[in-house]
């Protein structure tokens, strides 16, 4: 059980502030995460190279030290000693939410198991961008980020997802594209609708919209650059259980309750919906 406080008034332990940053236009850093930057007392940087343009292009003197997937495991103690007494620490990755495929995952895990407050700042996210801008369904939606390289590998994990009723997001690299839309081509349909976004917010942002098939076709002959989110809806509509019209409405919840193994009350609810009456309407005509 952990109950957090964010903003306490008495607190002597310094606390760990997840700052997202732009994914391509800098007028999506808020004035809310420059603040905060100029106030923590370190920034914990996925690349502290590329983080320093940002700094620079915001007038930004706070030190950074390197928080990455090969230095996180001897890393995060010193943060977190540095937290305990007091300090204040931003997270940023290179681009977009930290925590998102980065290291900063452990970093909150390890602040939270020392009751060190973690507050997360709202901010630019490419699969989010990528989602509502898509035509494709956006709820329910699953993110699932970087998919494995080896096409056995991608194949069986794309399995395991195609059991998900939902918008899934991966990110993926312009280099490794078409070869995995071809895996999922086989693992859903070639009619499946997709949607390729590169250089989400930059000058050269584009939607490729259509069928897997589709867009391989326009991917063989129009070659992208840049990091790319890809989303595929693999949203698969309730069937409509069917009924004789002239069935009676007490006669056809008996039916799909013992059908459907639920309960008088759940059939009731059930029947109203394929009928499209109202639940009080059918209540009343079961229990005269």
């Amino acid at each position: 059980m952990n109950c957090q406080k964010s903003f306490a008034i008495q607190d002597d332990k310094g606390k760990l502030y997840l700052v997202p940053t732009p994914i391509g236009n800098l007028e999506d850093m808020t004035f809310r995460a420059v603040r905060l930057l100029q106030e923590v007392s370190f920034i914990a940087s996925e690349d502290t190279r590329n983080t320093q343009k940002l700094l620079n292009h915001f007038d930004i003197k706070t030190k950074q030290t390197s928080l990455h997937e090969h230095n996180s495991h001897d890393k995060i103690p010193t943060l977190i000693k540095l937290l305990q007494e007091g300090q204040d620490i931003a997270q940023v990755s290179d681009a977009g939410m930290p925590s998102i495929s980065d290291p900063g995952h452990d970093l909150v895990v390890a602040c939270i198991k020392e009751g060190i407050s973690v507050v997360s700042i709202p901010g630019a996210t490419a699969g989010m961008t990528a989602l509502i801008a898509s035509g494709l369904s956006p709820q329910p939606f699953y993110f699932h980020g970087f998919l494995p390289r080896k096409k056995k590998e991608q194949a069986a994990e794309l399995t395991r997802l195609k059991g998900i009723n939902a918008t899934i997001i991966f990110y993926e690299s312009p280099y490794r594209v078409e070869k995995t839309l071809e895996t999922m081509k086989q693992v859903f349909s070639e009619e499946t609708q997709v949607v390729l976004c590169r250089e989400l917010t930059k000058l050269h942002e584009e939607y490729i919209r259509g069928t897997i098939q589709e867009v391989i076709d326009y991917l063989s002959n129009h070659p992208v650059k840049g990091e790319c989110c890809l989303l595929i809806e693999n949203i698969v509509e309730e069937e409509t259980m069917s009924y004789d019209h002239d069935m009676p409405i007490t006669e056809h919840v008996n039916l799909v309750s013992e059908q459907e193994n639920m309960t008088v009350k759940e059939a009731i609810k059930e029947v109203s919906k394929i009928r499209g009456l109202k639940k009080q309407e059918v209540y009343k005509e079961y229990h005269q």
